[in-house]
């Protein structure tokens, strides 16, 4: 429908009603891909999965670039919305009969395979796959406890640089870049960016339990790339291009681990939803401002590139850090209460209690994975790190 605006009050409910139906896309994903893996495995799989985002500005690019040669009356964007738009719609009919809501529903998996995912995330993280009830009392948690509040922050620091990815191609023409040259840089950026998500991904692999670290190192490249685009001469292409392409295509593993951390953190399903909608409601608020941002101060923008050296790559991956702290705290309490319980014969049962035919109250024993308690209520579940 952006074909059909021909202003800028045209654009404005349309974006609007893009945003309001995309906004609930990345939550359903990050909750479903809960189901399916385990915590230790989520953190290596969220890079894999993101390399779908780094890596469409290749395709874009290349796409944006062959339709400025396009010989009609229509404006090269609009066909670029038609082209976009059309390959999402159909995409969206697949989406609608093939997505499994939970494993049990995955038509890719068989009985057994079913099965067995469901008990993995159980044994792994003595919590509930999915529950259609929305628990009031785990809204209440999920809001007061501080981790929630600290992604939230998190979150609302990172994206204060979002903007730099669709600010790159005014950068760009600022430095003297043709629109080939500019397309070229475009795809260049997407291939280092698909090449950091692999590293990261391995690196998670082979060393997990240190997500805040991890994205405390991916931050890093940001910084020096936001240093050299403050104190490198302006007349030095290369080094700028290549600093704009460091603090572009790094800190997206920083987001990327910090979003896949927020969901597996906590336990409930309710709480989950709760919490994932929190971190993009802080989402999208910063990014009502990060475009802000660049208003004024071009070409150098000082100022924003001090504003996200500061809060977008020191204080986001310290405050990871800080969450680790934290948690780490959490689990060594609970290990040591875990070991009493197993001393006293208790590996993981819970009680559930109904009133029977005879209005007499009956508790029965169940694995505590199956009562969709609380990462607070439940002292089995043990926090990734």
């Amino acid at each position: 429908m952006h074909c059909a605006a021909f202003n800028y009050g045209g654009l404005i409910p349309i974006r609007f009603l893009l945003g309001a139906t995309e906004s609930s896309v990345l939550p359903a994903l990050e909750i479903t891909m809960g189901m399916f893996f385990v915590p230790k495995e989520l953190s290596s799989v969220q890079p894999i999965f993101w390399i779908s985002c780094v890596g469409s500005v290749i395709p874009a690019g290349l796409l944006g670039y062959a339709l400025l040669f396009a010989k009609s009356g229509i404006s090269a964007w609009k066909f670029f919305m038609i082209v976009t738009g059309g390959i999402t719609f159909f995409l969206s009919i697949l989406v609608w009969f093939v997505y499994p809501d939970n494993p049990a529903t995955a038509r890719f998996l068989t009985t057994e395979e079913k099965v067995h995912a469901i008990r993995r995330i159980h044994n792994v993280t003595k919590s509930s796959i999915e529950q259609k009830v929305f628990k009031k009392y785990q809204l209440v948690e999920a809001v007061r406890d501080p981790i929630s509040w600290l992604f939230v922050l998190v979150t609302f620091c990172l994206m204060l640089s979002n903007n730099l990815a669709f600010q790159q191609s005014l950068l760009f023409q600022d430095l003297g870049v043709s629109n080939l040259g500019s397309t070229l840089v475009w795809v260049a950026s997407g291939g280092f960016a698909i090449t950091v998500a692999f590293v990261a991904a391995l690196m998670l692999r082979l060393f997990p339990g240190y997500n805040a670290f991890w994205a405390t190192l991916w931050a890093m490249p940001a910084v020096a790339g936001c240093i050299g685009m403050m104190t490198i001469a302006w007349d030095k292409t290369i080094p700028l291009l290549a600093c704009i392409l460091l603090a572009s295509n790094t800190w997206g593993m920083t987001y990327i681990i910090s979003f896949g951390w927020t969901g597996s953190s906590c336990a409930g399903h309710t709480k989950k939803l709760v919490r994932n909608g929190m971190f993009m409601v802080s989402y999208g608020v910063s990014n009502l401002i990060s475009p802000q941002m660049w208003r004024t101060g071009g070409p150098r923008y000082l100022g924003t590139w001090s504003a996200q050296l500061v809060l977008s790559f020191i204080l986001a991956p310290a405050l990871l850090v800080l969450i680790r702290f934290i948690l780490n705290r959490r689990n060594k309490e609970r290990r040591i209460w875990i070991e009493e319980q197993n001393a006293a014969g208790n590996y993981g049962e819970g009680y559930v209690e109904r009133i029977d035919e005879k209005g007499e109250a009956v508790k029965t024993k169940m694995d505590v994975a199956l009562l969709d308690l609380t990462d607070l209520e439940n002292k089995f579940f043990i926090y990734p790190l």
